[in-house]
């Protein structure tokens, strides 16, 4: 009788000592908060720069020459009737039709370059990324605190970027 005891508490602490190692395997560390935080502002930082290349690509094209032309083609895409009254030559059709293509694949870029940091363990790890999130949904605290984390990260990202461009500017 002693030894059916003896091993019942046995496996009641093994339980136990499993349950506590899942329960903090739980816990999101500010480290978890950094890293989950650092993907954010990168992916941030990765739109930034598409959307910049994408005005580029408006403002710097030889055959549209510029923004107002650009809007002129938009608006009267997809209308015959608006493209001939615009006078859309098939040059001018098809440079839009490069700079529309590469906005339309701007998600799909966006969210491949996400989910590859999300991916890389050494970055941030698909098993961090979900604790984060659970975390965040479920305690509106750890949100606010990564939510501060991302934006004091971005505010250092944005100074960084204003002293560099000073550093060039002054030559």
């Amino acid at each position: 009788m002693k030894k059916v005891l003896l091993f019942g508490a046995f496996f009641a602490f093994l339980g136990f000592a499993s349950f506590a190692q899942s329960a903090e395997e739980d816990v999101v560390t500010d480290e978890d908060l950094t890293k989950y935080a650092n993907v954010e502002v990168m992916t941030s930082t990765y739109v930034e720069n598409k959307t910049e290349e994408l005005r580029n690509m408006i403002l710097n094209n030889e055959v549209i020459d510029g923004g107002a032309r650009y809007n002129e083609i938009k608006a009267a895409w997809g209308d015959e009737a608006k493209m001939e009254e615009a006078e859309v030559t098939e040059e001018e059709k098809a440079a839009y039709q490069a700079i529309k293509d590469f906005q339309d694949s701007l998600q799909d870029s966006v969210k491949e370059y996400k989910t590859e940091l999300i991916m890389d363990d050494e970055i941030l790890g698909a098993g961090t990324y979900n604790k984060v999130l659970a975390a965040t949904k479920e305690d509106p605290a750890v949100k606010e605190k990564l939510d501060t984390m991302i934006a004091e990260m971005k505010a250092k990202q944005d100074a960084e970027k204003e002293d560099t461009a000073e550093a060039t500017d002054g030559k």
